[in-house]
């Protein structure tokens, strides 16, 4: 098994390694799959320090001296934040902690770089230059998910044990269960976004991606100042309904049954609206935080993401204001369900990473079963809980009620004391990690689309061939919007 943070924890203070001998260790990996941005000169001299302090007596917890990588969302004052985009933004020019950095900072952590995203958050490895392409460790054919893409293959890898991701509809879920380890998305509001690149406010969070439940207890610990555990791994007496979603995890839920829970299945009231709510809330907003610069500096941004953002523009104000009728709705539907059961589960995803060489045909969120949560901001966990027959990893979702934080580690921790899939790990990965530009494919316009008049009226001028693309889009989001209007 690869190194966990509580066991570098542990071997730190026994005096059987040091961190130095860590991170030197682990910055002499190469990186085959795309995880790093960029990797830190001040790590070895944070590592240092760390040690030094331990020697003296002073222990800071149980994130000191354990490194760790940072999504390159959240500024640090190593710099610079790219947020993997070739455009002008402010960001680029901060050179101070966001919030969570700051907390894992005053945790002892040593942060050993920055590491790959979708661009903004929102974009793709489709059509995008200058940036690696983050691979799938297990199979470096295949995408990591996104947008957490770094942190999540470069846990999986063994580069690091553990770091920070952010999620908006699914960004620490999807890739977590693509790559095999396990991710933490909060209870929204829980982990300070202060400082953060911004996606789609109401809907951004920050969390922990590490190899087990138990370490992303001790990473949530950190970063809320809270102290989480120690996890038991016991779920007796705990209610748990499940959603199968199509997607056939018996023996997941046998696991949870095993470890005391009381399972049953349920309907999930609102799953597709809340799901819809999420797909279009976070482009708008999404929209909003770049409109600016998207009128300025269009063709900077990569295609999958000056598209994605532009359908933001597309939602009159009260087709927004349906959508956030809907998202208070589908919330207290749900909350009423939680009178009934404690946790929900369900599949992370809807079937294995997809292949790099299907990214432009794909509307890649359709594969995750995670946007629901994020429009109603509950905690949920994405587990390891198998692997298909071609190799590539699978993940169970464990969904709680608001501020239930603990519960849905403790969840976690329970289904991998009585598994190995997040054990597993990955051959090392040879070969280039800047393939050919992925194209994207654009389509003719609709005849009658509204959708030029539309971006104009936005202050958008894009070229012909992306008002085509964006105008291909049009009747789904339509469709979508419709389908707010007849719910509940």
């Amino acid at each position: 098994m690869a190194e966990t943070i509580t066991a570098l924890g542990a071997a730190l203070r026994s005096g059987e390694t040091t961190s130095v001998e860590v991170v030197t260790r682990l910055l002499a990996q190469p990186d085959e799959i795309g995880a790093y941005v960029t990797r830190f000169d001040s790590a070895l001299a944070a590592a240092a320090a760390a040690d030094a302090e331990l020697a003296a007596g002073r222990d800071r917890g149980p994130l000191h001296g354990i490194p760790l990588g940072i999504k390159d969302l959240l500024p640090t004052r190593e710099g610079p934040t790219t947020a993997q985009s070739g455009v002008r933004h402010r960001w680029r020019k901060v050179r101070v902690d966001a919030e969570a950095v700051t907390r894992l900072r005053d945790a002892g952590a040593v942060l050993l770089g920055k590491t790959a995203t979708m661009e903004f958050g929102v974009g793709g490895p489709v059509g995008q230059t200058g940036f690696p392409v983050p691979r799938n460790p297990w199979d470096p054919d295949h995408w990591t998910g996104g947008s957490s893409s770094g942190t999540a293959n470069g846990v999986a890898a063994g580069l690091f044990p553990g770091g920070l991701g952010s999620d908006t509809a699914g960004s620490i879920r999807g890739p977590a269960a693509y790559c095999g380890i396990t991710g933490f998305k909060p209870t929204y509001g829980l982990v300070p976004v202060a400082g953060s690149v911004p996606l789609a406010p109401s809907f951004d969070t920050v969390g922990p991606m590490a190899r087990t439940a138990e370490d992303c207890a001790l990473l949530l610990s950190a970063l809320t100042g809270r102290d989480i555990g120690p996890l038991r791994g016991s779920l007796s007496g705990v209610r748990v309904g499940f959603a199968a979603f199509g997607t056939e995890f018996t023996e997941a839920v046998d696991v949870l049954r095993a470890a005391g829970a009381e399972v049953r299945p349920v309907e999930v009231p609102g799953y597709a609206a809340l799901t819809t709510t999420t797909r279009l809330g976070y482009v708008t907003e999404g929209f909003a935080v770049h409109r600016e610069m998207l009128r300025e500096q269009w063709s900077a941004y990569a295609p999958q993401t000056r598209l994605a953002l532009a359908t933001g523009a597309l939602l009159s104000g009260g087709d927004f204001a349906r959508l956030l009728e809907v998202r208070a709705a589908g919330r207290r539907a749900v909350a009423e369900l939680f009178e009934s059961v404690d946790l929900l589960v369900t599949p992370t995803t809807t079937g294995p990473a997809p292949a790099l060489r299907d990214l432009p045909r794909l509307r890649t969120i359709e594969g995750l079963h995670t946007p629901a949560w994020s429009a109603t901001g509950q905690p949920a966990l994405s587990v390891p809980r198998g692997f298909t027959s071609g190799g590539l990893p699978l993940g169970l979702q464990i969904i709680g009620r608001h501020h239930a934080d603990e519960l849905v580690l403790e969840a976690g921790h329970a289904f991998q004391l009585r598994t190995d899939w997040h054990r597993r790990v990955p051959a090392p990965v040879a070969g280039s990690v800047a393939p050919e530009p992925m194209p994207v494919r654009a389509e003719p316009t609709p005849p009658g689309s509204p959708v030029s008049a539309l971006l104009r009226a936005a202050g958008l001028n894009p070229p012909e061939e992306d008002v085509d693309t964006v105008a291909a889009r049009y009747p789904t989001v339509v469709a979508e919007v419709e389908s707010l209007y007849r719910w509940p």
